[in-house]
């Protein structure tokens, strides 16, 4: 027989049985389709989160206090202060940096302004905050130098911590209280709002429009927990910002003796923007892999299912096959009509399963997941490829077996059978 005479028997045979032809090619549908679909999500949160840490700003680098043994494990130490931060923006020593921007560990508060209760969280800053973030204000005015020296009790909000707490009302110059500290244990300040930021929305470090901004001295003078033996601020990062990205590598290494020289040992760490892409990047292909693993398993089953159901049309067609040997067809021929009924119910699946990865992709694209972020997907030829490759190994090699059980059937056996 030709290969074409081949594959219409083949199809022949497939057509004959519609309803389990289609439910054997369901499982190919669902397992690439399953492949596709969650290999889209990996790769939409990896350039997510990635497009979230470039949002900063491209020529960051960043210096967090170090880890030490405590109770329970390993604990963030409390090893910068802001004089660290003074001592990178020298422009001598550092010609690179073109800003610093220190702040202090976060704290959740509550404020209460005209019987509106909010929860939100707090966070100390300097006035260069906005310049290295890239954050600026939109309505009034960011913390200034002044509120620093005096440790003034003012607060820049964010566009969703205003929302909540003053509506539609102008919030510049009103005055709410601001409790910090568990019920009546808790410290209550009054502060005045004379900022609000611009809309930022969520980056690697949280949801920025839900923050309220204070004067790191103010936070570090009013609230206990910060306070320091030597009346310094206990800060929980430095954000240095570089003239150009190409100074990262240098300014890692700089920063680091400058911190080893203070401190006497390593008790920090220093990032660069790349790090942290890299970082995540690791840890989101390892995601990414893993879904497709678990995808895979489905692919796996509906393999399964096709040697399942070839077996089963081996033994159903035991006499046909005999004929066909009697009057003829070779080993070969019976070899390739099985194997091209595994395929094309493969390959067709696989089709069919590409088509409703896609659009299941493209269906829970953009689903809010709260906090202001959304789920997005991407759908990328090589996830395309991977899963119909796979979906054709898949009915290659559990095709095999019932091919072979097929064409070495005896044709004088196999035509005693009924």
């Amino acid at each position: 027989m030709n290969p074409v005479d081949t594959f219409l028997t083949a199809i022949t045979a497939l057509f004959s049985n519609k309803m389990r032809s289609a439910l054997t090619m369901l499982g190919i549908v669902i397992g690439v389709a399953a492949v596709i679909s969650l290999l889209a999500i990996g790769q939409g949160v990896q350039r997510d989160i990635t497009g979230r840490i470039t949002s900063l700003g491209t020529n960051l680098v960043f210096v967090r206090p170090g880890e030490v043994e405590a109770r329970g494990g390993q604990q963030t130490a409390l090893t910068l202060v802001d004089t660290d931060a003074e001592a990178i923006n020298d422009p001598e020593r550092f010609p690179y940096v073109d800003g610093v921007a220190a702040q202090t560990i976060t704290f959740t508060g509550t404020l209460n302004y005209a019987g509106t209760n909010d929860s939100t969280t707090l966070l100390g800053v300097t006035p260069d905050y906005q310049f290295v973030r890239e954050f600026y204000v939109g309505q009034g005015r960011f913390i200034t130098q002044d509120d620093i020296e005096r440790k003034a009790l003012v607060a820049v909000m964010g566009s969703q911590a205003k929302e909540r707490l003053f509506g539609d009302q102008d919030p510049l110059g009103k005055m709410f209280r601001l409790t910090v500290g568990p019920g009546r244990l808790g410290i209550s300040f009054v502060f005045r709002v004379v900022g609000v930021m611009e809309p930022k929305g969520a980056t690697s470090i949280g949801d920025e429009d839900d923050l309220v901004f204070l004067p790191l001295p103010t936070m570090q003078a009013r609230i206990p927990f910060l306070r320091h033996p030597q009346g310094l601020s206990n800060i929980s990062q430095i954000s240095v910002r570089l003239r150009d990205k190409k100074f990262a590598l240098q300014a890692k290494e700089d920063i680091r003796q400058l911190l080893i020289q203070r401190h006497g040992e390593e008790d920090f760490i220093i990032r660069t923007q790349e790090d942290l892409v890299s970082t995540i990047t690791q840890i989101t292909r390892v995601m990414t892999i893993f879904l497709g693993s678990i995808a895979g398993i489905a692919l796996l089953v509906g393999g399964i299912g096709i040697m399942n159901i070839m077996l089963v049309s081996v033994t159903e067609r035991t006499r046909e096959i005999g004929i066909r040997k009697a009057v003829g067809a070779r080993r070969r021929d019976i070899l390739m009509q099985f194997m091209v009924e595994a395929l094309t119910v493969t390959l067709v699946g696989g089709a069919l399963g590409i088509v409703l990865g896609i659009v299941a992709a493209w269906a829970v694209d953009g689903v809010q997941l709260g906090a202001g972020r959304q789920l997005t997907t991407f759908v990328t030829p090589f996830s395309i490829m991977i899963a119909f490759g796979v979906s054709a190994a898949v009915g290659l090699f559990f095709g095999i077996y019932p091919a072979f059980s097929a064409a070495s059937l005896d044709p004088i056996e196999a035509l005693r059978r009924e």
